[in-house]
């Protein structure tokens, strides 16, 4: 799987009406991004959303990161991902995640087992398209890695380090795909960049699942309290003037990411983060991209 060593991770579509959404996204490509990520967290559903920006582009990736299992049948993500990569071939990746309500009583990698079998056994009397499905899995323990590794393309990761990425890649091994999204923030005040970066972590610090990943990624309750500590903050965040956010980018490409997506924090719902893709372009896409 190739979506170049850079991609771009953005809720600003949620916020967007459909048409400004044609205009960010063709702009986006002619900008030479290659991949652009969308979540299923504010609303959108994730097929018709990732069918939406592949309609209004032509060689753009789009990945689904993540659309959540819980949030339909097997069969209905089967169908819509089988018509997404006939209509669009090669454009388009499945991403799937446990994500949505807790369930208390279900193991995530159970669930997630699961319905990866019903994906696979699935009979449908829908054309195949001419080039298959791509998938990959939101994994962070050891056993979704694996699962990652061995049912899918890859993985992908939100909100780790570059340690965690490093140990990631040593489960998935050399082949399977490894995707990182890094949140970035272009803010040079060290109390006002840990702060914009403390608001955009603090729902993440509310969630018992998040709070099992971040002491699995090494922080202790002292790092997880008060909005997180500086440490915390700033390895999630990479904040700074352009050329130290890039530098730290290239970071988890050094640590084992194949592809890094990028999430520009700090720009207010509805404020569109062109000025910053524009400059990241600039910084971290190869010349002739576009």
């Amino acid at each position: 799987m190739d979506l170049g060593t850079f991609g771009i991770y953005t809720f600003d579509f949620e916020h967007q009406p459909a048409a400004q959404i044609r205009d960010s996204v063709r702009e986006l490509e002619e900008l030479g991004w290659p991949a652009v990520w969308i979540p299923e967290a504010l609303g959108r559903d994730a097929f018709t959303h990732a069918g939406h920006l592949l309609a209004a582009t032509r060689r753009l990736t789009v990945v689904n990161g993540i659309a959540r299992i819980w949030s339909r049948q097997a069969r209905w993500t089967h169908g819509a991902a089988l018509l997404l990569a006939d209509a669009h071939p090669g454009r388009h990746v499945l991403g799937l995640g446990f994500g949505g309500q807790p369930h208390p009583d279900v193991r995530p990698l159970a669930a997630m087992a699961a319905y990866l079998d019903e994906l696979d056994a699935m009979e449908t009397p829908n054309p195949r398209p001419a080039q298959p499905i791509r998938r990959l899995l939101a994994a962070y323990g050891p056993k979704m890695l694996e699962l990652a590794r061995d049912r899918a393309d890859g993985a992908q990761t939100y909100h780790v380090n570059t340690a965690h990425t490093a140990q990631a890649r040593e489960i998935l091994g050399p082949d399977a795909f490894l995707a990182v999204e890094h949140a970035v923030l272009f803010e040079s005040d060290p109390d006002r960049a840990r702060t914009l970066a403390r608001e955009h972590l603090h729902g993440y610090l509310e969630t018992p699942y998040n709070l099992a990943k971040f002491r699995r990624l090494g922080y202790t309750d002292d790092d997880l309290t008060g909005g997180g500590s500086d440490r915390f903050v700033d390895d999630l965040v990479f904040w700074g003037d352009p050329d130290t956010v890039v530098r730290k980018l290239h970071g988890q490409v050094a640590a084992g990411a194949d592809h890094v997506a990028v999430q520009v924090i700090g720009v207010p719902p509805g404020v569109s983060a062109l000025p910053h893709w524009r400059l990241l372009a600039d910084a971290l896409l190869p010349p002739g991209t576009r």
